[in-house]
C-alpha cells in the first residue's frame, strides 16, 4: 500500500527532529509555505504539524510560528511522575510534609491495632463510606465554609479518583466542558481519556471570564465547567465573592454542572464561599487529604447533590468498590482528633517560607503566585522557549514543568514551578539555580 503523502512529510521532519538536523527551537514553515514546497493543501500541511505536535515534537505557538520542541525533554514532563529521575531536586510535583509525620503514622496505626472493630476494616464497606466517616468529613468540610452534612458526602481513593467518578458518572463521551486555558493536567488526562472536548476559557481577573463562558454557552452546548475556585493550580488564584457569584450565574442560566477542585483550599485562610455553597444544586465538589497531609494517604471526598451522589457511588463501585477502609479509618480519626488542622496551620506557614524564598531569589522576574501556595508560575520573555530552559535545568539536577501539561489551548513560554517537595534549605540554591538559567538563556 502507498503511503499517504503527508505521512511521508510527518516521518521525514520526525527523522530529521529525532536525528539533530532540526535543532530545538528552529521555527518551521508556516503552514501556507510548507502547503506551497510541498505541493499540498492547506488543511495538509496543517495535518502534519498537529500530527507532529501529537508526537511530542514541535509545538505552535499562537502568533508566533511552529518551532521544534526539546526532543530530550520528556513529552509528559509535568504531568508523567516517571519523568523526574532518582536524584533529581524535584521541581515538578508537589508532595508537601511536615517533620513527624512518619511518627504520627505510627500512632495511628498502634492506636488501631488496639480497636475494638478492627475486623470491620477487613470487609466491604458501603461505597460511599460508613456513615461516622462520612459524617467526619462533613464536619471537617464545615470549617471550610461548605454546610453539609454526611449523607452528602462520598468518600473515595484520593481526590483524582474523586474527579474521575464524577467524569464516568455525569458526562458523556463528546460532551463540552469549559475550562481555564491553563488548568490541571490531571484533569486534562481525564478528558482524553474520556474523550471529553475541552473549551479553554480565557481569563479575568482571578479566575475564568464569565462573559467568556456565557457567549461560550451561546454559540454551543456546554455540559460543565471544570474549575478551581480557591487556590488555583497553576496560577494561585482566589476568585473573588462576585466573580464566583457571577460564574454561578451562568451555570444557572445555561444549566451547567460545575466541577469545583478544592485540592489547595487549604491553603488560603480567609476564602470566599464555595461555589458548592453558592449552587448546591449545580455543583459537585472534589478535594482530598493528598496536599494537606500526604500523598500516599490516598482518602478524598466528593460532595454533590443526592441524585448525583448516587451515580457517583456506583462510578465508585465500578472501580474500587470503596475507599480502603484502613487509609480510611486513619484519615477519619486525624479529622476528628485535630491533627489534619494542625498539619493544615504547619503547611500553611511552610508554604508562606517558601513564597517568601521566591521573592527574595526570583524577586525581579515575572512571577504570578499567591502568598501561601506550594507553587509559582513564571512566564518567559517572547524570545524565550520554556522546553530548552527545562532541559538546561535538567541537566544540572532540577526538574520543573513547562506550560505544556497544564494548557488547554496553545501553550504560553512559561515555567512552573512547585516548591513544596524539597527541604526548605535546599529550595533556595534551586531557584538560584532556576534565576541564572533562565537568565543565561535570554537572546
Amino acid at each position: 500500500m502507498v503511503r499517504a503523502r503527508y505521512k511521508q512529510v510527518v516521518d521525514r521532519f520526525a527523522a530529521e527532529i529525532q536525528a539533530g538536523r532540526l535543532a530545538p527551537g528552529t521555527r518551521l514553515p508556516t503552514h501556507r509555505d510548507l502547503a506551497r514546497k510541498e505541493g499540498m493543501a492547506l488543511v495538509t500541511a496543517s495535518r502534519v504539524y498537529a500530527e507532529l505536535e501529537a508526537m511530542g515534537l514541535v509545538s505552535g505557538e499562537t502568533g508566533r510560528g511552529t518551532f521544534v520542541r526539546e526532543a530530550k525533554l520528556p513529552q509528559a514532563h509535568g504531568l508523567d511522575q516517571q519523568a523526574t529521575p532518582d536524584g533529581m531536586l524535584d521541581l515538578n510535583f508537589n508532595y508537601p510534609a511536615m517533620p513527624g509525620q512518619a511518627e504520627l503514622l505510627r500512632s495511628a496505626l498502634r492506636l488501631l491495632a488496639t480497636a475494638g472493630n478492627l475486623e470491620a476494616l477487613l470487609r466491604y464497606s458501603p461505597h460511599g463510606g460508613r456513615a461516622h466517616e462520612r459524617a467526619a468529613v462533613a464536619r471537617h468540610l464545615q470549617q471550610r465554609g461548605l454546610g453539609v452534612n454526611g449523607q452528602q458526602v462520598a468518600l473515595v481513593t484520593g481526590a483524582q479518583h474523586g474527579l474521575a467518578t464524577t467524569v464516568m458518572a455525569l458526562l458523556q463521551p463528546g460532551d463540552l466542558v469549559a475550562i481555564d486555558a491553563l488548568s490541571y493536567p490531571g484533569f486534562k488526562l481525564l478528558a482524553e481519556t474520556h474523550r471529553l472536548e475541552l473549551a479553554p476559557l480565557p481569563a479575568a481577573g482571578q479566575g475564568p471570564d464569565p462573559e467568556a463562558l456565557r457567549a461560550l454557552c451561546q454559540r454551543r452546548r456546554v455540559r460543565a465547567i471544570y474549575t478551581m475556585p480557591t487556590l488555583h493550580n497553576p496560577m494561585g488564584w482566589v476568585m473573588s465573592s462576585a466573580h464566583r457569584q457571577a460564574l454561578v450565574e451562568v451555570a444557572r442560566q445555561h444549566g451547567l454542572l460545575i466541577i469545583e477542585d478544592a485540592a489547595y483550599a487549604f491553603l488560603e485562610r480567609h476564602a470566599p464561599p464555595p461555589l458548592a455553597t453558592l449552587a448546591p444544586e449545580l455543583t459537585v465538589y472534589v478535594s482530598g487529604l493528598s496536599k494537606n497531609v500526604a500523598a500516599g494517604l490516598r482518602v478524598g471526598f466528593v460532595v454533590a447533590p443526592a441524585p448525583w451522589l448516587v451515580q457517583i457511588e456506583r462510578a465508585i463501585r465500578a472501580t474500587t468498590w470503596n475507599a480502603p477502609g484502613l487509609m480510611t479509618a486513619i484519615a477519619c480519626g486525624w479529622l476528628e482528633d485535630g491533627t489534619v488542622a494542625s498539619l493544615e496551620e504547619q503547611k500553611r506557614q511552610d508554604a508562606q517560607a517558601r513564597q517568601s524564598l521566591v521573592s527574595e531569589v526570583l524577586g525581579d522576574l515575572s512571577c504570578i503566585r499567591h502568598p501561601a501556595s506550594y507553587f509559582a508560575w513564571l512566564p518567559l520573555r517572547e524570545e524565550q522557549r520554556a522546553d530548552r530552559v527545562a532541559m538546561a535545568l535538567l541537566s544540572q539536577g532540577i526538574s520543573v514543568a513547562t506550560a505544556q501539561p497544564f494548557s488547554t489551548g496553545p501553550a504560553p513560554q512559561a515555567l512552573r514551578l512547585a516548591l513544596g517537595s524539597v527541604p526548605l534549605e535546599v529550595l533556595r540554591d534551586a531557584l538560584e539555580r532556576v534565576k541564572k538559567t533562565i537568565e543565561a538563556h535570554a537572546y
